[in-house]
């Protein structure tokens, strides 16, 4: 499992544990009402509405539910929440980037270095492996949509940087910028993505061992579990045998 992939990887066991789908909707709704906020509150007018509206579907959030995120962006008691990106290292060496949105910082960064000094990591100051990083545009699809090459030449035409393929689907990079003109441009050929959102793109990754592994994955669920941690960013590629010894 690489750690580019952490978010994807994080809804597809979320979707598998019903005990934690009430959680996820909930940073769902979080991400579509601050979407909201930002601009207009039209999806189609408005690019991080898309992308979270899109997110929410690929995990079979009701419609109804979306429209009420939408809605309360411009209800006079909805929560004001700010965006807080952390920085830290995780067992085995991995750098990770914690993305949250959050309505009281002072909680949310106490819970987030206590997760990380329990479970074999430390939190490291603004910039401290960000720079380790490409901040870039990624468009996901799953393995359906179509075959490696037929994705790759829809990616290039589209505009993309780059494409990585496997057996659990397709991941689209894109310059900052470019991500939502992609992201239409596959639209009209591939269909609507499982998601389209900017993401942290590890420069080069770090191969983490069994037992590292462990501690790695219970700090990552740990933070996940926070319903103020939106995403979590790692460089780790932990080998597939090691997965499967570890149950994932």
């Amino acid at each position: 499992m690489a750690g580019h992939s952490k978010f994807k990887n994080i809804m597809h066991r979320k979707g598998a544990q019903d005990k934690k789908r009430s959680s996820l909707f909930s940073k769902l709704s979080r991400e579509i009402t601050v979407a909201a906020k930002s601009g207009l509150p039209d999806p189609d007018m408005n690019a991080r509405l898309r992308s979270a509206v899109l997110a929410a579907r690929a995990q079979s959030m009701p419609n109804d539910n979306i429209q009420r995120a939408i809605n309360k962006a411009s209800s006079s008691d909805s929560e004001n929440y700010e965006e807080i990106r952390y920085e830290g290292f995780g067992p085995g060496g991995v750098s990770l980037i914690i993305e949250t949105l959050t309505d009281n910082r002072n909680r949310t960064v106490t819970n987030v270095r206590t997760g990380m000094a329990k479970n074999g990591g430390n939190m490291g100051a603004s910039g401290s492996v960000s720079h380790g990083f490409d901040r870039m545009g990624l468009i996901s699809y799953p393995a359906k949509a179509g075959s490696a090459d037929a994705v790759f030449e829809a990616a290039l035409e589209a505009g993309a940087e780059d494409v990585q393929s496997s057996d659990e689907g397709h991941e689209i990079w894109t310059a900052v910028g470019d991500l939502h003109e992609v992201a239409r441009a596959l639209e009209a050929v591939l269909g609507e993505a499982e998601g389209a959102k900017l993401a942290w793109r590890p420069q080069t990754m770090v191969t983490v061992d069994e037992a590292d592994a462990a501690t790695l994955m219970k700090l990552i669920d740990v933070l996940d579990d926070d319903d103020d941690v939106q995403t979590v960013w790692g460089n780790y590629d932990v080998p597939e045998d090691v997965m499967e010894r570890l149950g994932g």
